[in-house]
């Protein structure tokens, strides 16, 4: 290692604007400048790439970023990618992190990682994976962020260097690519170096990130004529003539790693270096690399020779023991080859084996006959489980090796795919399976390979999944409980691929052979849930008459009766029974636990008895349940598609409770995780969905639109159900856009397609009551006949908050004394809910009919009480609905709310105070001792962001 760092160091020419953009990025990480000069106001991090061809000198500039990175006192993390290296899953996150960690004690582990300690510990080698559910690979690379940037934050400044990126682990490098761009944000410096040329397909993102040279990477040249006269004089002395020298530079076109090579040949051979010994040069320069360098390692011995393949086999962090092993020699033998490899400049280092560059561990490698480096990796991947390395370590060369009926090697195939994929690589454990599966395995075991194949293809490639899962059943299977366990797993990936129907249907065939009464009872739980998820359901009233006839005789004894009687709730919901019924159920369900991450069931049945208690104006019990089970999600490092709905829906809690800021918060939360999953999906319909309501609450109409637009929310709508119903969504924006004949369209389309499945709850999907105001005008007896059957069920379910906003709604159609009937009764309701933006609708419609009727005490009282209500919600559009109303009245104008002032500066607040009074522009200017521009602008920032102007500013007094 002293021999390659002294050529590191001689090999730094011409690298001067290199380093000046690491010196400047170093000077902005720690907040000091080389020079001396002023220091950073705030140290920031960055990302620097370094792109080249092979042997062109990143290794080198990344030795030298190392050096000044730790003489300024920062932490360094390092790690390489290895060529034979690239199937280990978080091989590279494994150097980076390890180390870090690897002194600690586990109860002190525990304590530094928090509840990261179960997930991201197997990835990195720190502990044992548990026998639970795996992560989900975003799951997992959240833990590790958390990881880097704790440590960024706790030893900071820190630079990362990751040297042949190209050649790093898809686990990890998906990782640093999603991470890197962070760097600017924390004081850690990010420099990678790759070859491009050889970025495979899952280093792609690394193409895309910034660099630090007008948004490149920094690309290395060769070095030039006269810097390749310096090394040849440096190496050889001062002696060599200028021929002598260009020759070097033309036989090597200026590579430093074959030039400083190419000089040792020149001093180890005692070659003159002048003119007449130019002619030796190209000869010489052969033997650096390819055919010439396997010549110069044949000429070595047959021992060294095979020793020398052991170690291109094993790859980087060679143990000479273990490459004495596979290469059949003894200790001796092997130390005297690894003296000789030494010598010839091929290997380097004493306890740890590694080669002097990759482009020599590539040619040796692949110098490697092909049936001998089979027969290698065979011999390594023995050598590698009785050094007690574990069959993930043998995994890797188990895959170079051919079929041959093995059962050992299926046995550790299955055994490092088990281990990774619990670490959170389901990717490598497929590869893994895959291959085990080649082999073959025993004509018995063949379901049982095909269902842990399938198991592990299940977040990457569902459609796969479903393939292997289907073929495992074909294979004799002479274990019931794995026949189970394939007919659960495939019912639920062909759900969550929105493929309901075959789902149920095949549940619905295992039920028929099924002979074990309590197998059977969950397959009929499973069936029940799929097809309450079905929007294209055939028979709903059938199915719920006989899964309520079920859930009654049940006690809720074990989990899957429990599943049963909280599919019973969720139907009582729907069907509009009285909310008690419903809740009676919820209660039944959660009485025995109804955990959200129980191995092998799904989280949706704990969800919907959640849901149940919001519909029941209970939010309070729904939020609790939510955040148990969102607590049960992370301890698993579940963060994909599950947190999103997580999220999405305690957004949609938090808007029927009329926190629209909260509610937007977390919808948008959830959405950012549903774009992780992919487009089109489940995740995607309910967030947008939730969130186009909250937006139009918000009376942000041309944001809802456009958030329509983006996410193409519309027509085709899926064929699961979502919360809240996509097509009634639709239909209310449309309605809201003044598209009121689309809108009806919309609307009465959903109506045809939720009333034969009994699905009669205006608080679930008021459908019905959208579609009596789109119908309003051009059908108006329809339209009350519509909403009045809407009121109707609603007072059937009974919750508060359903009848008030029913009755609210009910009155836009209605005409008269009646609508100002409606609206009171409304209120009434709404005022015993929680449902706090629907009691400000109320409020504020009420006062409008008020006014219109000549009431004005009751007309005031009834407005302001609705804009301190809209106030509160964050409801920006009823806010300017109802000082446009106060206005009208000409009411005395009355306080701003202390929540609308908390977002203006003193000098902001000062001036909507003078308008509040109806001061102008030029007297607020003269009031305040500043110029009338100044005035206008701290107006104009005032209306921005209370979502108004100065007539509806003046209806409000001064504040406080």
């Amino acid at each position: 290692m002293m021999q390659r760092s002294a050529l590191s160091r001689r090999a730094l020419l011409e690298r001067e604007s290199e380093l000046a953009a690491v010196d400047e990025a170093l000077a902005e990480l720690t907040g000091l400048r080389p020079d001396g000069a002023e220091p950073h106001a705030r140290p920031r991090g960055a990302l620097l790439a370094v792109a080249g061809r092979p042997g062109i000198g990143k290794t080198t500039l990344l030795a030298e970023i190392r050096r000044r990175a730790a003489a300024r006192g920062c932490a360094v993390l390092a790690a390489r990618g290895g060529d034979q290296e690239q199937r280990v899953a978080f091989h590279v996150a494994r150097q980076l992190l390890q180390p870090q960690f690897a002194d600690a004690a586990e109860a002190d582990l525990r304590d530094r990682l928090g509840s990261w300690y179960g997930i991201v510990g197997p990835a990195l080698g720190l502990c044992a994976p548990t026998d639970g559910a795996p992560p989900d690979p975003q799951g997992l690379r959240d833990g590790l962020d958390w990881v880097l940037t704790h440590l960024a934050v706790l030893r900071a400044p820190m630079v990362l260097v990751l040297d042949d990126a190209h050649w790093a682990d898809p686990e990890s490098l998906r990782w640093l690519a999603a991470f890197a761009p962070r760097a600017e944000e924390l004081p850690i410096l990010v420099v990678v170096a790759y070859r491009p040329d050889e970025l495979p397909d899952h280093a792609e993102p690394f193409r895309a990130l910034p660099g630090r040279a007008g948004g490149r990477p920094l690309d290395l040249e060769p070095l030039s004529a006269a810097a390749v006269a310096s090394l040849v004089r440096e190496t050889l002395g001062t002696h060599a003539d200028d021929a002598f020298c260009r020759e070097c530079w033309a036989v090597t076109a200026g590579n430093p790693f074959e030039t400083v090579e190419l000089t040792a040949k020149v001093r180890d051979r005692g070659v003159t270096p002048t003119e007449d010994a130019a002619h030796l040069l190209r000869d010489l320069a052969a033997a650096v690399k390819g055919s010439g360098l396997v010549a110069r390692l044949e000429r070595l011995g047959t021992s060294t020779v095979r020793f020398a393949w052991a170690c291109a086999v094993l790859g980087t962090e060679i143990h000479p023991h273990l490459a004495a092993a596979v290469a059949g020699l003894g200790h001796e033998e092997a130390a005297d080859a690894a003296d000789a490899l030494r010598g010839a400049r091929i290997l380097t280092g004493v306890e740890s084996l590694e080669f002097v560059h990759p482009l020599i561990a590539t040619a040796v490698y692949r110098a490697i006959p092909p049936g001998v480096r089979v027969a290698l990796h065979g011999q390594a991947a023995w050598c590698v489980v009785n050094d007690g390395r574990g069959a993930a370590a043998a995994a890797r060369h188990l895959l170079e090796t051919h079929p041959d009926g093995d059962p050992w090697v299926v046995q550790q195939l299955r055994a490092a795919a088990a281990e990774t994929l619990r670490s959170g690589a389901p990717d490598a454990a497929r590869r893994y399976l895959g291959r085990a599966l080649r082999e073959p395995p025993a004509f018995e075991d063949r379901a049982t390979v095909l269902y842990e194949l399938g198991s592990a293809s299940l977040l990457t490639e569902p459609a796969t999944t479903v393939n292997h899962l289907r073929a495992a059943l074909e294979e004799p299977i002479a274990a019931p409980d794995l026949r189970h366990r394939i007919v659960y797993r495939l019912s639920q990936v062909l759900a969550h691929s929105d493929r309901l129907a075959e789902a149920s249907d095949t549940l619905a065939r295992e039920i028929k052979v099924t002979g074990d009464a309590r197998v059977k009872l969950r397959m009929v739980a499973e069936q029940f849930m799929w097809d309450a998820f079905r929007a294209d359901e055939p028979d709903h009233p059938s199915r719920s008459r006989r899964m309520a006839r079920l859930a009654d005789r049940l006690t809720g004894r074990d989990l899957t009766e429990r599943y049963i009687i909280g599919l019973r709730t969720w139907d009582a919901v729907l069907r509009g029974e009285p909310a008690h019924v419903a809740l009676h159920h919820a209660e039944r369900a959660l009485a025995g636990g109804l955990g959200w991450a129980e191995p092998d069931r799904g989280f949706e049945v704990p969800v919907l008895v959640a849901l149940a208690f919001m519909y029941a104006d209970r939010p309070g019990r729904t939020e609790e349940l939510f955040a148990a089970g969102i607590a049960d999600f992370e301890r698993q490092g579940w963060r994909g598609a599950h947190l999103s709905f997580a999220y999405t829906l305690l957004a949609y809690v938090r808007y029927r409770r009329g926190r629209l800021a909260e509610a937007e918060d977390f919808v948008r939360a959830g959405l950012r995780l549903a774009e992780r999953v992919g487009p089109g999906t489940p995740a995607h319909w309910y967030a947008v969905g939730i969130l186009i309501e909250v937006l139009l609450a918000r009376g942000r109409l041309a944001e809802a639109a456009r958030i329509a637009d983006d996410y193409c929310f519309g027509a085709p709508f899926p064929a699961a159900v979502v919360f809240p119903d996509a097509q009634t969504v639709y239909g209310e924006l449309l309605l809201a856009r003044g598209l009121t004949k689309e809108a009806a369209a919309e609307l009465a389309s959903a109506g045809r397609r939720l009333e034969p499945r009994g699905v009669r709850n205006p608080a679930w999907c008021p459908w019905q009551l959208h579609l009596a105001r789109a119908e309003a005008r051009e059908a108006p007896d329809r339209a009350m006949a519509t909403a009045r059957e809407a009121v109707a069920r609603a007072r059937q379910f009974g919750a508060p908050s359903a009848v008030g906003q029913a009755l609210r709604l009910a009155a836009e159609v209605a005409s008269g004394s009646t609508r100002v009937k409606l609206l009171e009764e409304s209120v009434s309701h709404l005022e015993r809910s929680p449902a706090a933006y629907e009691l400000a609708c109320a409020l504020v419609a009420l006062g409008t009919e008020l006014r219109r009727t000549g009431r004005a005490r009751e007309a005031a009282e009834s407005l302001y009480r609705g804009l301190d209500t809209a106030v509160q919600c964050g409801a920006d559009g009823l806010i300017v609905t109802a000082r446009d109303e106060l206005t009208a009245a000409g009411l005395r104008p009355r306080r701003l709310h202390s929540t609308e002032t908390d977002a203006l500066t003193a000098r902001e607040r000062r001036a909507a105070d003078l308008a509040a009074e109806g001061r102008t522009e030029t007297e607020i200017a003269r009031e305040m001792s500043v110029d009338e521009s100044v005035a206008i602008r701290l107006l104009s920032s005032v209306f921005r962001k209370l979502g108004t102007d100065s007539t509806g500013l003046r209806t409000v007094s001064r504040s406080t």
